[in-house]
């Protein structure tokens, strides 16, 4: 049965959906003790994994028992939100096994860094510069374990449910095909002018700045956020490196707020984003204070923290890479690792995050509508994920049908494979990509 459960997952594609996409079926053979259903979605304005779960409760249920019958877990946890009321009640009356429960959390970001999920539903502390599984954890998001129960009925990936809002009349989330521009998308929730707007891939606090609207909707794309370019947060996300580096080299008034609400910090990782601040005009790599800087999740806690509107996200960002450069190695995880005795009472309130943001006139809800979308062309990556690009398994003008595979994980290499998500006749196959456009007549 775990055989046949990896070589399905395998087939169908599945990778984490959202974030850095790691290949599911690899993430199932781990051994664990626990599998943690990541459902906090602690990014400010996505409505997508709170629907979900309400909607698709029973699915939900049945990837998480084959998740953990895969790992060999003694339960399976999904970490939700208290305020996701209709989802705890419908997610209550679909579990069917003693060895899964709901934990709930309080509404407070990151909820949903799964160091913080981990420690929050199971009291284990994921070591500095570790990852779940070194606590004999397997977390997963929710849309991640709905794709597990869809590739046992032999579907593979071919959508992604994502929130569609900010800016736009009309906030939605919806499934829409992979490889549809974004363009495309944000004009299915009103939008069809993007002049004088910047789209954010993700949430408004770790997500990318879309450069170029007609690049494609991905297995991993879970929010389309739209903003004004005037709005204060596109202007910071604008600010040049150099000037950041400038600002943190003469405004830091070493309050060590930054500090004090760092997540990473609060779980006893070795990490004062204020020592970093002081230390970084110096910008001597061999320093054991910058060093510190590994150990950042770039979350953007700092950001909310700092009275002065510094950045200590984005220096820690650039210092990850020049210390990197410079040959420097991550501290080792502390031996005695534990949480902050004050953890609990200095996490960010989730409606206090989005008024800081200056977000809440978008703070709306989105709901999930059904409608089938049916793009004429999409321009499918055959990287979505960790490890190897795809080989691409099809040639122009070959007909393809939604679920036929167009791109396979090369020989004895880390990937996912991807598949068509449309109907219609391969248009190129080049740069990475797999186009594929509607046939006329068929």
């Amino acid at each position: 049965m775990r055989d046949e459960l990896f070589a399905a997952v395998r087939r169908a594609g599945v990778i984490g959906a959202g974030g850095a996409g790691f290949p599911t079926h690899v993430k199932l053979g781990l051994p664990a003790k626990t599998v943690v259903v990541n459902g906090a979605e602690c990014e400010p304005l996505l409505r997508v994994d709170q629907q979900l779960m309400e909607l698709y409760a029973e699915r939900l249920v049945a990837g998480l028992s084959a998740a953990v019958s895969a790992t060999g877990a003694e339960e399976g946890i999904i970490a939700l939100k208290g305020k996701y009321a209709k989802a705890i009640a419908t997610l209550r009356a679909a579990i069917n096994s003693p060895v899964l429960r709901l934990h709930v959390m309080d509404d407070f970001y990151p909820a949903g860094d799964e160091h913080v999920t981990v420690n929050e539903a199971t009291g284990r502390l994921v070591p500095q510069g570790g990852i779940p599984v070194s606590v004999q954890c397997v977390v997963s998001n929710v849309e991640t374990l709905l794709n597990v129960a869809d590739a046992l009925d032999g579907k593979p990936v071919t959508h992604t449910w994502l929130t569609i809002t900010g800016d736009v009349p009309n906030p939605i989330t919806i499934r829409l095909p992979i490889g549809m521009s974004v363009a495309a998308a944000v004009a299915l929730a009103g939008r069809t002018d993007l002049t004088g707007v910047h789209v954010i891939d993700g949430g408004p606090m770790m997500g990318r700045v879309v450069d170029d609207v007609n690049r494609p909707v991905t297995k991993t794309t879970k929010g389309l956020i739209v903003l004004p370019d005037s709005h204060p947060l596109m202007q910071r996300r604008r600010l040049p490196l150099g000037k950041i580096i400038r600002q943190a080299q003469t405004a830091c008034m070493q309050c060590r707020f930054c500090t004090d609400l760092c997540p990473r910090y609060l779980l006893g990782h070795r990490i004062e984003p204020h020592r970093i601040m002081r230390s970084v005009r110096h910008m001597d790599m061999s320093s054991d204070v910058l060093k510190m800087a590994f150990a950042c999740s770039e979350c953007g806690a700092c950001e909310y923290a700092c009275i002065m509107g510094l950045s200590p996200r984005r220096v820690n960002g650039m210092l990850k890479q020049e210390l990197a450069r410079a040959g420097a190695k991550p501290h080792p995880a502390p031996e005695n690792q534990f949480r902050h005795q004050f953890q609990s009472e200095r996490r960010i309130p989730v409606k206090r995050l989005i008024a800081r943001l200056g977000l809440s006139a978008y703070d709306r809800k989105a709901p999930l509508v059904n409608d089938i979308v049916m793009p004429d062309r999409v321009r499918i990556p055959l990287k979505q994920h960790v490890g190897a690009p795809c080989t691409p398994t099809v040639a122009p003008g070959q007909y393809v049908r939604v679920g036929d595979e167009i791109g396979a994980v090369p020989d004895n290499a880390l990937g996912a494979a991807v598949h068509a998500s449309m109907n219609g006749t391969v248009a190129a196959v080049a740069d990475g990509y797999v186009e594929i456009g509607a046939a006329e007549g068929r």
